[in-house]
């Protein structure tokens, strides 16, 4: 079987360097991996500990164990590896790495080079990144090997009669730290009893967000004594739905639209779709536009204020849920906020709690999103308890960073 997953890695590699010809982040996916073993001289007298992340969501749900091993062994050296530009690009600067790259391509000889370089004395892997030469390269070596939020479900390979190879991949690993008690019954399951159901360390991420907002007066200027529904991470399909609801949204109420993708043909597009009630954040922070009483939302084309600009909002609406599969519902959760979002969210257990706790919503149409939002927006008592419902959950399930340290080290 490894020969065949080669071959794949191989094949996947291949179509990537294709596409990196007119495609900027498949081509930062290929550039930042070239020479990645002639970039770095590691410190060999400290010892290391590495964390990878497939992206920038999974790096802000490990950023509360990144930052515990930073204050309880500021000694060691941290290695941080992103399968994804999305991840790499953002937090390549970050103060919580020594050595932040793109985990090189899962061959024999990546893996073999990449431990012989940082020599970590152990590995955790964040979520649901699993791969076959690194793993089994740490087992071989002795150095143990974590998984920590990990989240599993019934229909993935590992639990199919043909999944013995990927199986293979996780027996290598030295302790699960999941998030329910599905996944735990699933490894169990497979013969895998090395688990801690500790939860999810995002809810640990989510709070310490919320203590540490940044403020924004153009925002608050924008929205006065109105409310606002903050749309983050939003696609297109969830925004042509919006912009359907907007049209005669009450006028007490304005929107802020925090798209997943601030490339200028998304922006323009999604300014298209509004029409001119509309304005770029970027174009009222340089000047260009000035606040006023026709413009009844803000396009946010830039990275980085989503987690606090729900801190201005009473409605949440998060984007995803027609595609991808949605993103974040906790960041806005935790300002106690309702959430609303698309109909893909099974595999987000954070989303499947909130819609049973009363704090979450899931729509699949146009006349959904229109009942949900009117309910929310025209019954303030109705609003306030789903925010709070929505808060409580999540500071109820805090603890997971402090489970986790405490088994590891």
């Amino acid at each position: 079987m490894p020969i065949f997953y080669n071959i794949a890695i191989k094949v996947y590699y291949f179509l990537v360097l294709l596409f990196s010809f007119f495609n900027k982040k498949a081509r930062l996916w290929i550039d930042g991996r070239k020479n990645w073993e002639r970039k770095f001289s590691p410190n060999v007298t400290k010892k290391k500990i590495w964390l990878h992340f497939a992206s920038l969501g999974e790096f802000e749900q490990g950023k509360p164990l990144l930052q515990a091993i930073r204050r309880d062994y500021p000694e060691k050296e941290i290695v941080i590896t992103f399968f994804s530009p999305s991840g790499y690009e953002i937090r390549k600067n970050s103060s919580l790495g020594d050595y932040i790259l793109y985990l090189p391509l899962d061959t024999a000889r990546n893996a073999e080079k990449f431990i012989d370089l940082f020599k970590p004395e152990l590995a955790i892997f964040n979520k649901y990144e699993y791969w076959y030469h690194f793993y089994k390269k740490l087992h071989q070596k002795q150095i143990p090997v974590y998984v920590t939020s990990a989240i599993f479900r019934p229909n993935q390979i590992f639990f199919k009669w043909y999944g013995g190879f990927n199986r293979n991949i996780l027996s290598f690993v030295t302790h699960f730290f999941v998030q329910n008690t599905e996944s735990a019954e699933l490894l169990i399951r497979i013969g895998l009893n090395n688990y801690t159901n500790c939860g999810d360390t995002r809810f640990d991420s989510v709070l310490d967000l919320a203590k540490n907002k940044k403020d924004f007066p153009l925002i608050e200027a924008f929205k006065g004594n109105t409310k606002l529904i903050i749309a983050g991470s939003t696609w297109p399909a969830d925004e042509a739905l919006i912009a359907g609801y907007i049209k005669n949204l009450d006028k007490n109420w304005k929107m802020i639209f925090a798209p997943h993708e601030i490339g200028e043909d998304k922006i323009a597009g999604l300014e298209k779709l509004i029409g001119n009630q509309s304005v770029r954040y970027s174009l009222l922070v340089n000047g260009t536009k000035q606040l006023n009483s026709s413009i009844k939302c803000i396009i946010i084309d830039n990275i980085g204020m989503l987690s606090s600009l729900y801190s201005y909002g009473e409605i949440a609406y998060i984007g995803g849920g027609f595609g991808v599969g949605i993103h974040n519902t906790l960041e806005a959760a935790a300002w106690g906020l309702p959430v609303v979002f698309g109909s893909k969210y099974q595999k987000f257990q954070e989303a499947k709690d909130l819609i049973a706790v009363g704090g979450g919503f899931t729509i699949t149409d146009q006349e959904d999103l229109d009942s949900v939002f009117d309910k929310l927006i025209e019954q303030a008592g109705f609003r306030m308890e789903a925010g709070e419902k929505a808060k409580s959950y999540v500071t109820h399930n805090t603890g997971a960073t402090a489970v986790i340290m405490g088994r590891i080290f």
